[in-house]
């Protein structure tokens, strides 16, 4: 059975990556693409790279045609999300990629994001998108809401730990780098070359950001009390990669034993072997992510890393592998891309 597939928003990074993805996918077929500013032009117009794929032409998303379709990815801007959806046929599979509704409680979206959700009963629905952590009701959802690239970072670091009660839940930092391409495509003075190239600098420091919301929100469910992190990100010159760097008090033999066996069998979570470090580098352009552990010289302290790439396991890969889920397709399908190297 082929699936058809839109995708809404296509004209930015996450929507040129879904189609990368999707291009090597055995049953889905894209057969529409929205990209407002960009409506009337051919996909590789806008992104060369995909020119041997012979897409759709990228269309108004009012003009577009659902019937047929099977599931929709939404690559919006955040707060665009959350009206387009309300507008979209109710037995429309969604998976959406903004900020719209990863937060479960309207007056966390409130604070995190500055106005009240438009949405509460979308927000209600959605399930948070995190797949290693909500497998289940992702399989039976309607709509699912990815989660931010710098949120699953943390958690695939952390949430395994908090849940099996091996380290001190009031002693966490996570010092996080990220690659530029995770603010998207649109035009930002901050991010021009000569603006990011040769330098690296902190930025939403003192729990100002955003995906704070998210881990404020997991981390305190998985441990059934309040658990607030220490998080600073940093944007470093390089286009793709997230490396969070993670501070915790807890025995360094038990916290990589935990996360060995919490991902045993996940298919595209690797824990090294002790003392092993990752970079950004073995995981880019891949939906892999990987887990190394060490010892801090402080004894009773432990630094765990964690890096993936905000592009695709970050976001589009991620929104592809609950694709598969909600369509009843294998989990790893499209997906077991090796990573680019170098």
């Amino acid at each position: 059975m082929t699936h058809k597939i839109a995708i809404l928003g296509a004209s930015g990074y996450t929507g040129a990556e879904l189609v990368r993805l999707i291009a090597t996918h055995p049953s889905m077929q894209i057969v529409a693409l929205s990209g407002d500013r960009k409506a009337g032009q051919q996909m590789h117009e806008v992104f060369p790279h995909l020119r041997h794929l012979g897409l759709p032409v990228l269309q108004k998303i009012e003009e577009i045609d659902f019937s047929g379709v099977d599931l929709a990815f939404c690559a919006l801007p955040h707060a665009t999300s959350q009206a387009v959806i309300a507008t979209l046929p109710r037995d429309l599979k969604i998976v959406d990629l903004s900020a719209d509704f990863r937060l479960r409680d309207p007056e966390a979206y409130a604070k995190w994001y500055g106005k009240p959700h438009a949405q509460l009963e979308l927000q209600a629905e959605a399930v948070y998108g995190l797949t290693e952590f909500y497998r289940a009701e992702i399989a039976g959802a309607r709509l699912v809401a990815g989660t931010g690239c710098n949120a699953a970072t943390g958690q695939f670091a952390l949430v395994p730990l908090i849940k099996a009660g091996v380290i001190d839940l009031d002693d966490i930092i996570i010092d996080l780098k990220a690659g530029v391409s995770g603010a998207g495509r649109a035009l930002k003075e901050g991010l021009l070359h000569a603006e990011v190239s040769e330098g690296y600098r902190a930025y939403s420091a003192g729990g100002t950001h955003r995906h704070l919301g998210e881990f404020d929100q997991e981390f305190s469910r998985v441990a059934g009390r309040e658990v607030k992190v220490q998080f600073t990100p940093h944007l470093i010159p390089a286009n793709r990669g997230i490396l969070a760097t993670v501070y915790v008090k807890g025995d360094a033999g038990k916290v990589h034993q935990t996360l060995a066996d919490a991902y045993a069998d996940e298919p595209f979570v690797v824990t090294l072997p002790m003392g092993e470090l990752p970079s950004t580098h073995h995981v880019r352009g891949s939906n892999f992510v990987h887990i190394g552990v060490t010892a801090d010289r402080i004894s009773g302290r432990a630094i765990v890393i964690a890096t993936l790439d905000n592009l695709t396991k970050g976001s589009s890969g991620q929104a592809l592998q609950n694709a598969n889920l909600m369509l009843g397709e294998d989990e790893t399908a499209g997906l077991m891309l090796a990573p680019m190297f170098p």
